[in-house]
């Protein structure tokens, strides 16, 4: 689901303070896009604050008869956190967290971000309790991905503008963080005809994020991030730049030569596959 990272020693000098970085993908498996679409609101732990009931379940659900979920994300996560925050404070170095995420893994950062900062009274929302934590979010959306927007695309768009009115009513989802607005229009290299798998793709992003200077400055020039990237696993690139689309493929396919000399797919025990359904157990997503 993600990596847990730490700077090194020149980035440590460079930024003042070391860095943990926690970092979460998006989704992948079609179990996660199902649970993905499991948009009704489920309180978080024993409070009244309310979130996403499939971001949560993939978050915090775990199973005893698989061997990467018997502990849930949650509490691997939190696990490594506390063992890093610990052992740099011992050595009297001052620590700061990053935590990030694509698509699924923005909503995970924000429950692990809030996860790490929590000790706090109940009665008090998602948001709102972010914000007096002094978690700070940025949240990154491309104009032209569907996704961000979801769920409640048109409802909570026109209520989202009431906040004053809107903002204690339990059926409402609200965005959490400064939001960063980016546009596929604003680069020279990508297509302008609407793709909107391809807009949601993490590439597009960082492309995007790399050429982005102001809202009323053109695509940096200087940009470093190889523009061939972006038609890794999309079609987004101008047909000009002469970059094949979906160009990346493993290596052989994914095959390997077994020891009989044979090319097969890698074998895995049963008991090592993660599980969407842990058997004897009402989770809804084991990781």
């Amino acid at each position: 689901m993600g990596y847990v990272a730490v700077s090194g020693d020149a980035e440590t000098a460079r930024i003042g303070r070391r860095d943990i970085l926690v970092a979460w993908r998006g989704t992948v498996a079609p179990t996660e896009w199902y649970t993905d679409l499991k948009t009704s609101l489920q309180p978080l732990g024993k409070t009244n604050i309310k979130v996403q009931r499939g971001f949560l379940s993939i978050y915090s659900s775990k199973g005893e008869f698989t061997r990467y979920n018997r502990l849930s994300a949650s509490e691997q996560v939190m696990e490594e956190i506390r063992k890093l925050v610990n052992f740099f404070r011992d050595r009297g170095e001052e620590v700061s967290l990053t935590i990030c995420g694509h698509s699924l893994g923005g909503a995970l950062a924000l429950l692990n971000a809030y996860n790490a900062a929590t000790y706090f009274k109940e009665n008090i929302h998602f948001k709102e309790k972010l914000k007096e934590l002094g978690v700070k979010t940025l949240r990154v959306v491309v104009k032209q991905d569907i996704v961000p927007k979801l769920p409640g695309f048109i409802l909570n768009t026109i209520l989202n503008k009431f906040t004053s009115v809107t903002r204690r009513l339990k059926w409402i989802y609200r965005h959490v963080g400064t939001q960063l607005k980016l546009d596929v229009l604003m680069s020279p290299y990508l297509t302008r005809d609407p793709d909107y798998t391809g807009s949601h793709n993490l590439e597009t992003y960082l492309h995007l994020l790399d050429g982005h200077i102001s809202k009323t400055l053109k695509f940096r020039w200087n940009a470093r991030r190889d523009v061939a990237l972006v038609n890794k696993t999309t079609d987004m690139l101008i047909k000009e730049l002469k970059i094949p689309e979906f160009w990346y493929q493993k290596p052989f396919k994914g095959l390997m030569l077994n020891q009989y000399g044979r090319w097969v797919k890698p074998g895995r025990r049963p008991e090592h596959i993660p599980s969407p359904l842990s058997i004897g157990h009402n989770h809804d997503l084991s990781l």
